[in-house]
């Protein structure tokens, strides 16, 4: 069959959205199923990318806004590229095409917490995403929390909603290179010991709470706070400066976005991850984290809970109380360290992109074949 792909958000900066997206794709490619695929850029200049690839076909069609593109400009391209179905790792699909389509919900913080939410966002969250859940023929949720919040706030069949967990890279599962370890160390100047918090900054992501707990403990105890990414996304410009104000100085490094290949190796370096968000559907830093063998201390809810279970340190996210014993007990217990790393790495040995890839696959053959079985 010839399988559409949606990827506007392909070259996006950062995020764990464009790291499924490209581990996904590469993984549909390895597994060598004998299908076409169509890779549908918003942006022409990355026309090209799998160039390589025999099976792919790479088309472009740019739009000033995204949801001219969405519901325009692809539509078009699916009736001239005759795709039997329409896959999009992100939200939305078009409402006017005709052949089977499916997304991929990365969680419903926005209706779980809609004040976490920029109100333009909100329109689209209570207008649009409803009418994309509607129309699809299959839903893919990242975890079975939200997979019932799909059903719970978009109100559709339960039998179109499939749970596939997100991958995990094997390059986390490499033990560490010392080497690699030092270069990592020259390279950031990074502190002898330090705890580290992975990605952008949001209201879910609990960073000021995270921050006053870091402050009660990090510094009495010697070990410092490192920030791989740390950029505002929204509505949390003034996270950024809780440092500072809380007199942490050289306590807190922060890194900039850190590349990809480099996280295992900042992760094995580190004496634990720190991700109390208040929601996470999923938490693929929990699970980078854990594949590494990195203690990990996340949140008793929603997604990180469900990823995490016994393998981490849970806390309460909404308790700096609960947060800064927790970090205490990372810091100060060496064999609780010990015990997380390798019941972490025994939680995550399942957990890969090739699997998630095939049960994709499998939800994708399935709408079509169903819809060649009715005519």
């Amino acid at each position: 069959m010839k399988i559409g792909i949606m990827l506007r958000h392909y070259d996006q900066h950062g995020g764990g959205v464009r790291v499924y997206t490209h581990q996904l794709l590469r993984a549909l490619l390895d597994l060598d199923s004998g299908h076409e695929f169509v890779f549908l850029y918003r942006n022409p200049s990355l026309v090209g990318t799998y160039a390589h690839d025999a099976r792919v076909t790479e088309v472009a069609s740019g739009s000033s806004h995204v949801v001219l593109w969405d519901q325009l400009e692809v539509p078009k391209l699916v009736r001239r590229c005759g795709i039997d179905v329409l896959y999009n790792p992100k939200y939305s699909i078009p409402l006017g095409v005709a052949c089977p389509s499916c997304w991929v919900c990365h969680g419903l913080d926005w209706y779980v917490m809609p004040w976490a939410s920029r109100r333009i966002d909100r329109l689209s969250h209570k207008y649009l995403v409803p009418r994309y859940a509607r129309k699809a023929d299959a839903i893919i949720a990242v975890s079975e929390v939200t997979r019932k919040h799909v059903l719970e706030y978009l109100h559709v069949p339960a039998g179109k909603v499939h749970t596939i967990y997100s991958g995990v890279d094997d390059a986390f599962r490499q033990p560490l290179d010392a080497a690699a370890g030092r270069s990592l160390r020259e390279r950031y100047q990074l502190p002898e010991r330090f705890v580290v918090y992975s990605g952008a900054i949001y209201p879910p992501k609990n960073f000021t709470r995270l921050v006053q707990a870091y402050a009660q403990v990090g510094p009495q105890r010697g070990v410092s706070l490192v920030i791989a990414g740390g950029e505002n996304r929204f509505l949390s410009e003034h996270e950024l400066r809780v440092p500072e104000q809380l007199g942490l100085g050289n306590w807190v490094r922060w890194l900039g976005w850190v590349e990809p290949a480099l996280l295992p190796t900042l992760y094995q370096l580190s004496q634990g991850l720190l991700l109390p968000s208040l929601f996470e559907s999923f938490g693929l830093p929990v699970a980078e984290a854990m594949a590494a063998g990195c203690p990990v201390l996340t949140a008793d809810c929603y997604g990180t809970k469900e990823v995490a279970a016994d393998a981490a340190l849970l806390v309460n996210p909404e308790s700096v109380e609960d947060i800064a014993g927790g970090l205490s007990r990372l810091i100060e217990d060496e064999s609780l360290r010990a015990r997380l790393a390798i019941a972490g790495r025994e939680r995550m040995k399942g957990t890969t992109w090739r699997r998630c890839a095939e049960e994709t696959l499998m939800v994708l053959e399935n709408l079509v074949a169903a819809r060649r079985a009715t005519g």
